[in-house]
Order: C-alpha cells, then sequence, then structure tokens
C-alpha cells in the first residue's frame, strides 16, 4: 500500500523562495532489515528515478527524532525508533544541476518497530539492499558506499 504525503507546511513559492536562499536542514533514514539497507526509487523531482535513501525536510519547532519518525511512516509505512546519528550529506551536485536549495542531510539510524514497507507519492517502489546501486543520488552514494566500509 503506497502512502500519500503529507500536505508540505509552506506553499511551494514560499519553500522555493526560502531555500534558494538558506540551507535546509533534513533527516535521512538508514533503516536496515533483514535483506539490507531501504531504500526508494524517485517519484519525484529532483532527481526522478534515482535510487535514495529516505528523507526529508526537518519542519519548523520539530525534533530531529522526530522528523525521522515522521519521514519513515510517511515514506516508508513504518514506524520507527530513531538510533544514532552517523553522519551528514551535503548536496553541492543537486544544486550545481539546477535545484534551487542546498539541503544537508543529518544521517540517522532507525529500527523498525511496527508496519509493513510500502512507498509514498514521492516513490512508490522500495527495496534492500546489500550495496549500493549505481543508479543512486551521487552524495548519497558517496556517503552510503563510506558507511557500508566502516561497518565491514
Amino acid at each position: 500500500m503506497r502512502h500519500k504525503v503529507q500536505v508540505h507546511p509552506l506553499p511551494k513559492a514560499d519553500f522555493d523562495a526560502i531555500y534558494a536562499r538558506v540551507p535546509r536542514l533534513t533527516v535521512e533514514v538508514l533503516l536496515e532489515l533483514e535483506g539490507g539497507l531501504v531504500l526508494a526509487r524517485r517519484d519525484i523531482e529532483p532527481c526522478v528515478g534515482q535510487w535514495h535513501i529516505p528523507g526529508g525536510t526537518v519542519h519548523f519547532g520539530e525534533s530531529l527524532p522526530a522528523a525521522v519518525r515522521r519521514v519513515a511512516l510517511v515514506e516508508l509505512g513504518v514506524e520507527v525508533t530513531p538510533g544514532a546519528l552517523v553522519g551528514y550529506i551535503e548536496y553541492p551536485r543537486m544544486h550545481a544541476d539546477g535545484y534551487p536549495g542546498w539541503p544537508v542531510g543529518m544521517a540517522f539510524t532507525a529500527t523498525r518497530v511496527s508496519g509493513d514497507l510500502s512507498g509514498s507519492d514521492m516513490g512508490a517502489e522500495v527495496a534492500c539492499f546489500t550495496a549500493v546501486p549505481d543508479d543512486i543520488i551521487a552524495e548519497q552514494g558517496e556517503f552510503l558506499r563510506a558507511w557500508f566500509a566502516r561497518r565491514l
């Protein structure tokens, strides 16, 4: 079952105007299941068709753990317990390719508490990976290759 994405707290024009001028804080959810690390294939811009770590903008007044829980529920259909902050990802290539913002993603591990894995309007296809796929957002691919290497 796909989950419909929640309405964004800002109108798109305001979101674009604000985040074209300042960095955008996001969370990235590193959820490992029996089959590997969960990734979703993007159905929306930027980076349509590429695999990505489920993630999203931290809302004003929202704690980072609350954002991790929200993103996991909205994008993957599962309730999680947020774990450790394991690093951050900046997205200069995305900006250079015409994306109006400069996201900075705080990557957290997460443990599934309940729910069955499913996609969303942002990415219907979800899968588990034991290695980094070739068709992944470049900055996330670099981050995950280093993350997997540290764990060996």
